[in-house]
C-alpha cells in the first residue's frame, strides 16, 4: 500500500511516497508564484517517475501553508502534527523538535506515544526563518548552500542586534562596509537565529533528545549555533530534514487507511 505526503510550504514544495516501511521516492521544488500548479505538477511527475497513477495511491495528505488548496489531496493535516509524525518515525527517541521553515519557526514537545504534547510557534516576523537566511545569502552574494560551512570556518562572531529582518539587512550592510568578513557576519546571523528559536522554545522547555527539522536544518552553521545556545551538543538533524513534514503526512495517511481496513 502506497501513500503520499505533500508539504506545501511558503518557499518549497515537498512530496514523499511511502510504502509503510520506507520512503519510496521524494521530490522538492520551489513554491514559486504559482504554488498550486507547481504542487500538482511535482506530485504527478513523481507518480509518473515511479510508474504510478493517482489511483495507485491509497491516500494523499497535504500539509503546510498551502494544504487547503491542493485539490488532488484526500485530506489535509496540520504541519505540526505531520512534522511530529515524521520525527517519531525517523528518530523515535526524540522528545523535542525544533523546526525552522521558510517563514516561521516552532518548537514541539513530543509525547512518549510520538504525538504532539505541546508547541509554540512564531509566524509574525521573518527574522529567524529560512527567508531571512536566504536574504542574508543574497546580501553577501553567496550561494545559500555554502553559507553554513562558511560560518563554521570562522572562530569569530559579531552581534546582529536588530530584531526586524529589514533592519537586520541594513545592519549587515553596515558591517560589510566596516570590513567585517562575511563568515564572521554569518556566524553572528546564525547565532541571532538560534537565540530567537531557543528563546521561543524556552516557553515550553527543552527536554530529552532534541531534533532539528525543516529546510534550515540542512545548514550546519545554524545547527551548530542552536547546539551552542541550548548547551546541548547532541542535537541532531535527520537525513533530509526538509522532507520531515511530507513524510509525516504520508505516514498519517498510511495509518488512516490501515485503521479503516
Amino acid at each position: 500500500m502506497i501513500t503520499c505526503g505533500v508539504d506545501i510550504g511558503s518557499r518549497t514544495i515537498k512530496v514523499v511516497l511511502f510504502d509503510g516501511e520506507k520512503v519510496l521516492d521524494s521530490a522538492v521544488t520551489l513554491s514559486g508564484s504559482a504554488p498550486q500548479e507547481n504542487t500538482e505538477r511535482t506530485f504527478l511527475d513523481l507518480l509518473a517517475a515511479n510508474h504510478l497513477t493517482r489511483s495507485d495511491v491509497a491516500m494523499t495528505i497535504a500539509t503546510g501553508y498551502g494544504r487547503n488548496y491542493f485539490e488532488l489531496a484526500d485530506k489535509a493535516s496540520s504541519e505540526i502534527i505531520c512534522h511530529t509524525a515524521g520525527v517519531a518515525f525517523l528518530c523515535p527517541e526524540a522528545s523535542t523538535i525544533i523546526d525552522i521553515g521558510g517563514q516561521d519557526s516552532k518548537v514541539v514537545q513530543v509525547s512518549q506515544q510520538g504525538k504532539v504534547a505541546d508547541f509554540v510557534m512564531n509566524d509574525r516576523c521573518a527574522a529567524g526563518t529560512g527567508k531571512f537566511i536566504e536574504m542574508v545569502a543574497h546580501t553577501l552574494n553567496m550561494p545559500i548552500d555554502e553559507i553554513g560551512q562558511a560560518a563554521l570556518s570562522s572562530n569569530e562572531t559579531c552581534e546582529i542586534s536588530s530584531m526586524c529582518a529589514v533592519f537586520a539587512e541594513s545592519e549587515i550592510i553596515g558591517l560589510l562596509h566596516k570590513g567585517i568578513p562575511a563568515e564572521v557576519i554569518l556566524r553572528g546571523v546564525f547565532k541571532s537565529v538560534a537565540k530567537r528559536v531557543v528563546s521561543l522554545g524556552r516557553k515550553i522547555g527543552f527536554q530529552g533528545q532534541i531534533v532539528f527539522t525543516g529546510g534550515v536544518a540542512q545548514n550546519p552553521g545554524v545547527l551548530e549555533a542552536i547546539r551552542e545556545q541550548v548547551g546541548d551538543p547532541t542535537i541532531t538533524a535527520p537525513c533530509h530534514p526538509q522532507l520531515t513534514g511530507a513524510l509525516g503526512a504520508a505516514i498519517i495517511g498510511h495509518q488512516t487507511v490501515s485503521q479503516n481496513q
